[in-house]
């Protein structure tokens, strides 16, 4: 029989089989393995209600233990605090004794804890002796920090040294504003200190340190001017012997000395032209007793002009100083109070520079009351400097009390004032200058007056704004309506025109007192000459003509006037010479032609008359003066063109003629002769 085969089919249904009784297994073994699992749950859920009824009451009374040891721990550490309010004198007592100069920051934890004692004694044990105590030794270890911040500042405070002050004076590029560093006041580590102290101070309602901060910072910033004014005067000696480009007094000057209208300056800080430089008229005129004296009080006045720059340094340093305190309280002293603090510190400082100004005023003012004129010119540099920081000081002084804040402008405004008096009294003496014939120059030179007036009007050039703003002071409705920035050079130009018609009006009452035409020409022309050529020179022609545009024509016209009336002169001379005075006809007359007695007398007489008077007036006109070479030359040429021509023409028409036996006796001059007495001219050794 064969084997029997089964099909695919029926291997497949039997695997399914066998994997079927498999699944059944695994899911019986399965339902056990979780009827086991509910039963330990079961168990386990039951042990752990059990754990829990058994220790929630001991959790509870765990809690309450900790809450009541935590109380304990708080109640005795309050007890703690409060029996230290109790024992902190006795615990701090030597630290306070010792002051703080032992340790700034240990002694402020110290006075800290004595000031919540005190706290807490006054609300909770009033009256006690405890408390006594502690206040004793709080209020002793206050006194000790007011007296440290005292100490500190009086110790380690030092003024300014003139050094570094001429150093931030003269710096040298305007584009950088140079500062007092606030180290040169007070060390670093101290300035800290002061802040430490004056914000614990304030906590404890106690301002009566910023008095002393008041009284000792103002008393340092009066020993820094005093110290630079004094460093200045050492310099300004050494000059007079050591010689004038190696000292640091000139050095300062000369960085800040400029002129104001052709090269202004941020800072403006310059020193004026002294009036020294009047003294040059002195080297060429003698002196001729004129009212406006320029020159003859100078050499007294010098120490005033030093003043004077030295008071132009001063109101520099002074707003450097100004504004580097003001710096220097931020953080020591509070702001609601540095304003006031800040007024009081600064006032003695101000006073003294406002006095100082006020001296130089009263000085122009004696000094004009002596005609001394030369010193108005102080106040020019004065003022503008002035102008120059008033805004800067505005704005420093911002928040100070009005009075204080027009310290400055009220200065301005009397200088302003004293100036334009004496300007105005100036043009007065120029116009009452007496015509005394013993003032007068005998040789016709430039008078004293003219060239002091125009040395004068040159100085007001250099201050043309400063000037001319004082001079609106006054009377500021006389210009016209121009813009502001030209108003004051315009109102000057006007002033200068009012002296120059003083001058000349004067100059034409003074030339009356000569006896002689041609030395009253030669005066006004000289005069009339050096007023023009000074106009030139110094380019105040541009200012004058910006009121007067005629001014030059008119000295021009006065200068041709005056040298035809001069000329008038030689008419003496050309009485015998000219050909009106032809005694005879010489036409076709040879040598040896035989003339009539008559005429032989008048050619004769026109001869000698010529000797005499060529004599006479090269006598008179070589003492004349033309201090102008370029006048002088000219008018010689002038005689020259004038004179030879005629004389020429009178020696060909008599020379040759057989008028005497004897013709060196008539003939004394020949051409060149005349001419040499003519350049004779104006020369007192010829």
């Amino acid at each position: 029989m064969e084997d029997y085969l089964p099909t695919k089919t029926e291997i497949a249904k039997l695997q399914q089989m066998e994997n079927l009784t498999i699944l059944q297994d695994c899911i019986q073994r399965s339902d056990l393995m979780t009827q086991s699992m509910l039963t330990i749950l079961n168990s386990f859920e039951n042990r752990l209600s059990k754990l829990e009824e058994t220790i929630n009451p001991i959790y509870q009374e765990t809690g309450n233990l900790q809450r009541r040891h935590e109380n304990i721990e708080k109640t005795l550490s309050a007890l703690n605090h409060v029996i230290g309010f109790y024992h902190v004198a006795e615990d701090m007592e030597p630290i306070i004794r010792d002051g703080p100069s032992s340790g700034l920051d240990n002694y402020l934890q110290c006075m800290d804890k004595l000031q919540k004692a005190v706290q807490y004694l006054t609300v909770n044990h009033n009256g006690s002796t405890e408390m006594s105590h502690v206040i004793s030794l709080f209020d002793a270890g206050k006194d000790a920090m007011e007296k440290e911040f005292r100490n500190s500042l009086s110790r380690h405070g030092r003024p300014v040294s003139a050094d570094t002050l001429k150093q931030v004076l003269t710096a040298e590029d305007d584009d950088i504003e140079m500062e007092i560093p606030l180290s040169e006041h007070l060390p670093e580590i101290v300035i800290a200190e002061l802040k430490q102290i004056s914000a614990w101070l304030l906590s404890c309602k106690s301002d009566m340190f910023l008095q002393d901060y008041i009284m000792i910072r103002s008393g340092l910033l009066s020993k820094s001017l005093i110290g630079l004014k004094d460093k200045l005067k050492v310099d300004c000696k050494e000059p007079l012997t050591a010689g004038p480009t190696h000292s640091p007094a000139m050095v300062v000057k000369q960085k800040l000395r400029e002129t104001p209208v052709r090269k202004p300056s941020k800072r403006l800080s310059f020193f004026p032209k002294t009036p020294s430089a009047l003294k040059k008229s002195g080297n060429t005129l003698e002196p001729s007793g004129s009212a406006c004296h320029f020159g003859s009080s100078l050499m007294k006045d010098e120490a005033c002009d030093i003043d004077t720059d030295f008071y132009i340094c001063s109101v520099q340093a002074l707003l450097k100083l100004i504004k580097s305190e003001a710096a220097l309280m931020q953080g020591i002293v509070p702001e609601k109070q540095q304003r006031h603090v800040f007024e009081q510190l600064i006032q003695s400082a101000i006073d003294q520079v406002v006095k100082d100004g006020e001296q130089i005023c009263q000085y122009v003012k004696r000094a004009m009351t002596r005609h001394n004129v030369a010193a108005v010119i102080l106040l020019f540099p004065v003022l503008h400097q002035l102008r120059a920081v008033k805004p800067e000081f505005e704005k420093t002084l911002e928040g100070c009390l009005a009075p204080t804040r027009s310290r400055i402008a009220s200065l301005i405004s009397m200088l302003d004032s004293a100036g334009a008096r004496a300007l105005e009294e100036f043009v007065d003496n120029i116009r009452n200058d007496p015509e005394r014939q013993s003032n007068m120059p005998k040789d016709g030179t430039v008078h004293e007056l003219t060239s002091n007036t125009m040395l004068f009007l040159e100085q007001l050039l250099d201050f043309c704004d400063t000037a001319g703003a004082m001079l609106m002071t006054q009377d500021p409705t006389s210009l016209p309506n121009v813009q502001n920035v030209e108003r004051p050079k315009l109102k000057l130009a006007e002033y200068i025109t009012k002296v120059l018609s003083s001058l000349g009006l004067n100059l034409n009452n003074k030339a009356e007192a000569y006896n002689d035409s041609a030395i009253k020409a030669v005066f006004l022309l000289n005069n009339f000459n050096y007023i023009l050529r000074s106009l030139r020179r110094s380019h105040m022609l541009d200012v004058v003509h910006k009121w007067n545009n005629e001014v030059q024509v008119f000295y021009e016209s006065q200068i041709v006037n005056q040298k035809r009336i001069y000329s008038q002169s030689w008419s003496r001379v050309l009485h015998y010479i000219s050909e009106n005075q032809k005694p005879v006809s010489t036409s076709g007359i040879s040598p040896d032609t035989k003339l009539k007695e008559k005429d032989r007398n008048l050619i004769k007489e026109k001869f000698t008359g010529f000797n005499k008077e060529i004599d006479e007036i090269f006598r008179q006109q070589k003492m004349f003066a033309i201090p102008d070479p370029e006048l002088r030359d000219c008018l010689r040429q002038d005689n020259l063109n004038y004179i030879m021509p005629f004389y020429s023409a009178f020696l060909k028409r008599y020379s040759n003629t057989n008028f005497t036996k004897n013709p060196e006796k008539y003939i004394r001059y020949k051409e060149e002769d005349v001419k040499r007495f003519i350049f004779g001219f104006f020369d007192a050794t010829a």
